[in-house]
Formats: structure tokens, C-alpha cells, sequence
């Protein structure tokens, strides 16, 4: 191998070590008040197969009979919608991303139904407006759409994908003199706080002990003060992109084990240095086969002793701790249920065994 080939391949590991354990403020935090918004509104799917309200229901009358009428096929009475079952009053909402949304942003809406309606599959969100989340908001987009169902044993929510076009940007507040950066729940935590702010300080300031004004400061476990330089006002957005690109490394952070688990989807992720006390477990169909050699064994006889308990202990050496990942390549084994294996979890963090943070999504 040459020697140019064996400084690349060397470069290539130590970018990939270094990636590994580093990342940037922005993937740790946003700015206060540049958080996301929601928009809500209301709106009528039709097109429903015979799964929709009743047209008997006035909830659904009443704007089903203004849309007529919007349309030019006034409705003399009510009444006249009494045999309607293919169409939904639903409650619409939109999710604007942190850093808001310009006009002509087309985001996802969610569709829920609000009367008796069956299921929305088949259905078309009909053009509805969305207005902000307190009383007297304007319009700031308007929304339709084929419904999609995302969720077969649910079919009264659903998803109109890119259903919403932003009539008006919904901007977030401008960068003053200092501004405050919130740190994300799974990062938050004061070695977190003192790190992304000694890092922020690190782009302005060499040397901590050099004294001059400071950049950046810990405010509590989420929050990190940022004070604007005299030279960088002139230039606030080119200030804020380099200190959301600073660097961090993550290893510093000392961020807690943690283990979330999904029961909906029966998924369960987990860091890679999660651990666990000794435990003795029993649970529902959980059954440990363990085969007992006979005196004189054959391999037609042995004899089979069956208990519903398992132990999970660490050798000495490994300080009295298990691994997670060792239990749940246990539970694979011996084909547990995703659902079970959260439940004993769940336990285990009960009986104070579980050496880490259980989030349940």
C-alpha cells in the first residue's frame, strides 16, 4: 500500500472517529420562541363510501348546507340532508416546523373526525381554512386533499400529505442583543449547558482566563444566554449561523443511559451502554426449560425441570451489572412478545434495577 493510500485511509478513520463523537450546537438545541406552532381549523371530507356522519346530525347539516350554498345549490331545508352518510365533519391541524413557514409552503395536515363517521378512508378533504390557536387568529393557510390512512385499526385519523399552502409567513421574532438557547429534553442537563456554552465561547474567546465580555453562559439545565459581540451586530445572522455551527463533542456531555420504547409500534432503541442490576423476573408466559442430565442419561431421557423465573446477574468482574441488550437478546431467543418485554421493562426500572432513563413514546 502506498503511502498517499495510507494517509487517506488514516484521515478517513479519524474523520469518522471524530464524527463520531462530535456534533454541532443546532442538532442540540433551538432558539427560544423559534419553536413550532400549530394551526387548526375544521372541514368536511367527502367522497366516504357510506361511512361518513349522518346527514341527520345538525354538526354536520349546518356547514354541509353552507358549502351547498357557497357552491350555488342552496338548500331549502335541512332536512333535505337527512340521507347523507358520505361525508365527515372533521378537526383539522398543522404543525408549522421550528423556523416557521413562508407563503406557499405546502405542510402536512392531520384529519380527525369529530361526529360519528366510521372511517375516512376513500374520502378528500374539501378546501378548508386554517386559522392560528387563539381566538380572533387570521387565515394562514388553507388546506385539501386525498386522505391517507396511516393507521389501518384507526381509520377516523388520517393524513392529507402536503395538504396545507401558507397563505401568510408566519416568521419567527428577530435576534436582539442576547438570545437564549434551549436545549432539546434529551440532551438537557448542566454538563450539557456548561459544555455548548464553553463551546460558543471557544469561536470568540482562545482563552476563558483572557477576560473581555462573555459570549455565551449556563443559565439552568436547558438554557444557554447568548450576548451578541459589539462587532457582530452589525451582522446578527451571520453571528447566529456560526454559533449553531459550533462544535461539540458529545462524549463531554455525560448525558444519562437511556431506553425508549414505542409500545404502539413495539419498538424499543436504546443507547449502547445501558445496564442492568441483578434481577430475577417472572412474567405471563415467560418459562425457562432447564434440562437436568439423569444418572444415566440418554438423549431420548432426560429429565426437564420447567420454572417461570429467570435470573440476570453480571460476573464479578463486571462490577454486579448486566446489559440491557444481553435481556432483550434473551427475550428474542425465547420469543417474547415486544408488548412483555416493554412491560418488564417497566419493572425493572420500578424495582430500581434499571441503570437508565425509560421514555415511553
Amino acid at each position: 500500500m502506498s503511502v498517499r493510500a495510507v494517509l487517506c485511509l488514516t484521515l478517513a478513520v479519524v474523520m469518522i472517529a471524530s464524527r463520531a463523537t462530535g456534533t454541532t450546537v443546532k442538532e442540540l438545541v433551538r432558539l427560544r420562541g423559534q419553536g413550532e406552532s400549530v394551526l387548526r381549523g375544521t372541514g368536511l371530507v367527502v367522497g366516504l363510501p357510506g361511512t361518513g356522519d349522518s346527514g341527520k346530525e345538525p354538526a354536520l347539516a349546518r356547514p354541509l348546507a353552507e358549502f351547498h350554498k357557497n357552491s350555488g345549490n342552496a338548500i331549502g331545508r335541512l332536512e333535505e340532508l337527512a340521507t347523507t352518510r358520505s361525508v365527515a365533519l372533521v378537526s383539522l391541524s398543522c404543525v408549522i416546523p421550528e423556523g416557521g413557514a413562508r407563503a406557499d409552503d405546502t405542510i402536512d395536515v392531520h384529519v380527525s373526525t369529530l361526529g360519528t363517521a366510521k372511517s375516512l378512508k376513500g374520502g378528500r378533504l374539501i378546501l378548508s381554512p386554517l386559522i392560528g390557536p387563539y381566538k380572533g387568529d387570521p387565515v394562514y393557510a388553507m388546506a385539501e386533499g386525498a386522505i391517507s390512512i396511516e393507521d389501518g385499526s384507526t381509520p377516523t385519523s388520517a393524513r392529507v400529505r402536503l395538504g396545507a399552502r401558507m397563505l401568510e409567513d408566519i416568521a419567527m421574532p428577530p435576534v436582539g442583543d442576547s438570545f437564549d438557547l434551549v436545549i432539546r429534553p434529551a440532551f438537557a442537563g448542566w454538563s450539557s449547558a456548561t459544555q455548548i456554552a464553553a463551546s460558543i465561547e471557544s469561536l470568540y474567546r482562545a482563552d476563558p482566563m483572557s477576560g473581555g465580555p462573555t459570549v455565551a453562559r449556563a443559565i439552568d439545565e436547558r438554557t444557554v444566554r447568548v450576548f451578541v459581540p459589539e462587532a457582530e451586530r452589525v451582522d446578527r445572522a451571520a453571528f447566529v449561523a456560526d454559533v449553531m455551527s459550533a462544535d461539540v463533542n458529545t462524549a463531554l456531555l455525560r448525558l444519562p443511559a437511556m431506553v425508549v420504547v414505542n409500545p404502539a409500534d413495539g419498538s424499543i432503541v436504546m443507547t449502547a451502554d445501558v445496564q442492568i442490576g441483578a434481577v430475577a423476573i417472572t412474567h405471563k408466559d415467560l418459562t425457562i426449560t432447564t434440562t437436568i442430565p439423569a444418572p444415566q442419561p440418554t438423549a431420548f431421557d432426560p429429565l426437564v425441570d420447567r420454572t417461570r423465573w429467570t435470573g440476570v446477574q453480571a460476573p464479578a468482574a463486571a462490577g454486579g451489572n448486566a446489559k440491557l441488550s444481553d435481556l432483550l437478546a434473551a427475550f428474542k431467543q425465547l420469543d417474547i412478545p415486544v408488548q412483555d418485554q416493554i412491560d418488564v421493562l417497566q419493572m425493572i426500572q420500578k424495582a430500581g434495577k434499571l441503570h437508565a432513563k425509560l421514555v415511553i413514546d
